[in-house]
């Protein structure tokens, strides 16, 4: 398994430390997806979540020299929080996507689902954030 440290936050979140490998995503989007239920989030959160995860840790290891990073999922004001912390001090840009393109629209698609999308750089890298408001009943189709 890709993590080597998992932490129970007291009951307001989970935080691993963990390689971004494109082989691994799949375990955390099932990881994110159990904490986000965890915390309350409704259907709809841990699906943005699922993807948004899926998202982060992708660009980690796509573009990331050391795919070893620090996934958090955080209660955050009525809301759940995601974020992800990696060694690059490069900032993530959101683009409008070339629809054409088979790569490039997934920060812009996860600003889109998620109620905040945003970073922060550090001396050592940067962290990388949505959140979710999961305090929102599931929508029902229409």
């Amino acid at each position: 398994m890709s993590h080597t440290t998992r932490a129970d936050t007291d009951g307001t979140g989970h935080a691993w430390e963990l390689r971004a490998e494109a082989t691994t995503l799949g375990l955390w989007r099932k990881e994110v997806a159990m904490a986000v239920a965890k915390l309350g989030g409704n259907c709809e959160a841990v699906e943005v979540a699922r993807l948004g995860v899926s998202e982060l840790l992708s660009n980690v290891a796509a573009h990331v020299a050391d795919p070893a990073c620090r996934l958090e999922v955080l209660r955050d004001q009525g809301g759940i929080r995601v974020q992800l912390f990696d060694h690059s001090p490069v900032a993530p840009a959101v683009l409008t996507p070339r629809w054409e393109a088979e790569r490039g629209r997934g920060l812009w698609l996860l600003r889109e689902l998620a109620d905040g999308l945003g970073y922060v750089l550090t001396p050592s890298g940067k962290w990388v954030w949505f959140v979710i408001n999961s305090a929102e009943p599931d929508r029902e189709a229409s």
